[in-house]
């Protein structure tokens, strides 16, 4: 038989099948994805439909969980898929077993942060330190400064999250030193009131309390509070202004915004009041300050 006549049975026999079986995963995969985006989608309608402001825990915790599970099954669709067409070609996959043995052993010692990093998403999503929709802060190790976003994917591998400036941040599990969570169970806008020592202190208080009375009594703002915003009274001493500390319990996630309300609240309080609050103290540029020095010369 010509070598074209054999190319041609065999195309028309395993290759037809090495075809079919590739087709098929990449088909099947994408059955998955679709069907756990499908989940999602539908977990995500139920947490934040209706009168819901918040996702809640366990909504976070299932969306999380179905987008790890879609990714394993995926995984493991191809990972079958290539038994079988190793198989139709005629490769023995009994005698793979000690090379892939020894090779395994040296892709372990090599990816042992892979490994760290599966072992780290895995402990994430079982314990439930954060979801999907969470504000976290995560401190990286070997980075300065902590990540702050909105986590937007966790997978055994990595935990995606968006910043408050838009840029999507991608953190390995197994790198990830400490996370506090912004938005768990409850949360606490903290606003710090600057006023000049001048001022009567007790009076400010007054002011303070019913801006937070007023505010527990707004439809609008009531819906994110937990219950009436207090004060706590003077948090810091400096020599020319005291720092006088104004705290609420908030629904997850939305200390910012009720932050922001509290803030505008309290200007216009101290307007009504004839009082004002001093501006922070000018930052001076470096450069500036050594033309300074050298025109002092």
């Amino acid at each position: 038989m010509s070598p074209l006549a054999e190319l041609r049975d065999w195309l028309s026999g395993r290759g037809l099948e090495v075809v079919l079986i590739i087709i098929g995963s990449i088909l099947l995969a994408r059955f998955v994805g679709w069907v756990g985006g499908r989940i999602t989608d539908r977990i995500d309608n139920r947490s934040t439909g209706g009168d819901v402001l918040v996702r809640s825990e366990a909504a976070k915790h299932r969306h999380s969980l179905t987008q790890v599970l879609t990714w394993a099954a995926i995984v493991l669709i191809y990972s079958i898929s290539v038994f079988f067409v190793l198989e139709r070609l005629g490769v023995p996959v009994t005698g793979l077993v000690a090379p892939a043995t020894v090779l395994g052993v040296g892709l372990g010692f090599g990816a042992q942060r892979i490994v760290g990093d599966v072992l780290a998403g895995f402990f994430i999503i079982t314990e439930r330190q954060y979801g999907f929709g969470d504000v976290v802060s995560i401190t990286v190790t070997g980075a300065g400064e902590p990540a702050t976003g909105t986590v937007e994917d966790v997978t055994l591998r990595v935990t995606r999250m968006r910043s408050p400036n838009g840029e999507v941040i991608t953190v390995p599990n197994g790198a990830i030193a400490k996370v506090v969570n912004l938005s768990r169970d409850w949360a606490r806008a903290v606003v710090d009131v600057p006023i000049p020592t001048s001022v009567d202190v007790n009076r400010v208080n007054e002011i303070l309390r019913e801006v937070g009375r007023e505010a527990f009594r707004d439809p609008g703002l009531r819906r994110l509070l937990l219950d009436p915003p207090s004060v706590m009274g003077v948090e810091s001493l400096d020599l020319d202004q005291v720092n006088v500390r104004m705290v609420a319990r908030t629904l997850p996630g939305k200390q910012f915004e009720v932050g922001r309300d509290l803030r505008a609240r309290v200007v216009l309080a101290f307007r009504d009041q004839g009082l004002s609050v001093p501006p922070p103290p000018p930052v001076e540029n470096p450069a500036t300050q050594d033309l300074a020095r050298e025109g002092d010369r």
